[in-house]
């Protein structure tokens, strides 16, 4: 869990820093750097399971509503037929952006996730 913790600490990290240039940093730099902490006191072994929940409920409320959003997920899927969204690193539809934040919420939440339960079972001596 160590270096699991280690290497997406270090890519939250990244991730936050690529947000520098975004038209919202100021929403997405602290997203992925509250990642980044949680992910860097596990791996000096300090689970604190409650941030996992909170940090779990705000970003599946936040990816709910990018899956529904006018731009969103949902219109990236129907509309514009899953059309490549890593083509390129410049975003030239609304809707591109909004999908690549909804999969950068959903990893955050899958960490979150792994952390909560690796925790869980620590806890319980398992």
């Amino acid at each position: 869990m160590k270096l699991f913790n280690i290497i997406w600490c270090i890519l939250f990290i990244i991730f936050a820093g690529l947000q520098y240039n975004d038209p919202d940093p100021y929403v997405w730099m602290p997203i992925y750097l509250y990642g980044a902490t949680c992910c860097a006191l596990a791996a000096r072994g300090k689970f604190y399971r409650k941030a996992y929940i909170a940090g779990i409920i705000v970003y599946i409320c936040y990816a709910v509503y990018k899956f529904f959003d006018q731009n969103g997920v949902l219109d990236w899927a129907t509309k514009h037929h899953g059309e490549n969204i890593a083509e390129t690193m410049k975003a030239s539809q609304p809707w591109i952006e909004e999908t690549r934040e909804f999969f950068g919420l959903f990893i955050l939440i899958a960490v979150l996730a792994i952390n909560y339960i690796y925790a869980g079972r620590k806890k319980a001596g398992r």
